[in-house]
């Protein structure tokens, strides 16, 4: 911990003093463990603002609430058809079996292709939104052939118990719980299917007129994800006290995650610009966007 720390000091130190609004959501992300690990950047105030899904926080980074955070792939895209300028500045490895389509224990369903005129619940816009599209897809299915439920993960976990949903749509560690709780059984994950990476992303204003802030928090990200990676145990102690997540839930999540911070590379970019031509080929978003006009080239220490 203390080796974190003094990374996190050694940046460098800025004359001008400024609040930096970053956004970040409890149950997920290194910008989490940050928040909890008291981050900060020499000569500025950090100021945590939580959301509950990655489409709040581009809405609040739309409207200047925020200058910096991390999502999913989709809701970057989804913002980018809504008008929304920003950057993407960094990308986070793609999960494989950390997000998944679950149904109850006892459901008849055992194949997606059988979801075919299903109620399936998930937060709009998030990165569950492309699992969802792309394993229908797979299927021969789109998004129509459903009953899509627009929920947030506790709302969506209260229709999943009471049998309000046929399946659920859902990211660690609510899968986790859900798997230990209610013996939900998966459908599908992303085994077979393209990937999808997280993305840190700033307002393009923030990334044009503070290059080297930008920088500096990315090297925290990219210090985070390396103390992360060596300190799983520690790392599940943490996660447990903040998010009130019991201790073997938390392990299973972690066991499943994948920490770090890399620049956009053009493979990023060109797999990104694949979720956004799904969505947009399943009419999902009002038009087709472009990601490689919205990449800021960060360059690691």
């Amino acid at each position: 911990m203390k080796k974190w720390i003094c990374l996190l000091l050694a940046l460098p130190l800025f004359t001008q003093a400024a609040e930096i609004k970053i956004g970040f959501q409890k149950s997920a992300g290194l910008l989490s463990m940050m928040k909890t690990q008291g981050a900060s950047l020499p000569g500025h105030t950090i100021k945590w603002i939580e959301f509950p899904a990655g489409p709040q926080m581009l809405e609040a980074l739309n409207a200047g609430s925020i200058d910096f955070g991390s999502t999913g792939a989709p809701p970057p895209i989804f913002a980018q058809a809504g008008g929304v300028d920003l950057l993407y500045v960094g990308a986070e490895p793609a999960p494989v079996n950390s997000e998944a389509i679950i149904v109850p224990k006892d459901s008849r369903l055992r194949t997606v292709a059988e979801l075919k005129g299903k109620r399936v619940a998930f937060q709009k816009g998030s990165g569950s939104h492309f699992l969802l599209a792309s394993a229908l897809q797979k299927a021969g299915l789109k998004i129509s052939d459903i009953t899509p439920i627009f929920l947030s993960p506790s709302d969506a976990r209260a229709a999943f118990v009471s049998g309000g949903i046929d399946a659920w749509v859902v990211w660690d560690p609510y899968l986790a719980s859900a798997q230990k709780a209610y013996q939900a059984r998966v459908l599908a994950d992303y085994t077979g299917l393209p990937l999808a990476n997280g993305f840190y992303l700033a307002s393009r204003k923030f990334a044009e007129q503070s290059p080297q802030l930008v920088s500096a928090l990315l090297e925290h990200v990219k210090a985070t994800g390396k103390w992360a990676s060596e300190h799983q145990k520690e790392v599940s102690t943490l996660l447990t006290q903040q998010t009130g997540v019991p201790a073997d839930i938390v392990a299973t999540w972690m066991g499943r995650s994948r920490f770090g911070a890399t620049p956009v590379t053009p493979d990023i970019v060109a797999n990104q610009q694949r979720v956004a031509d799904l969505f947009y080929q399943q009419k999902l978003i009002p038009k087709a966007v472009n990601i490689a006009s919205h990449v800021w080239i960060w360059q690691p220490k």
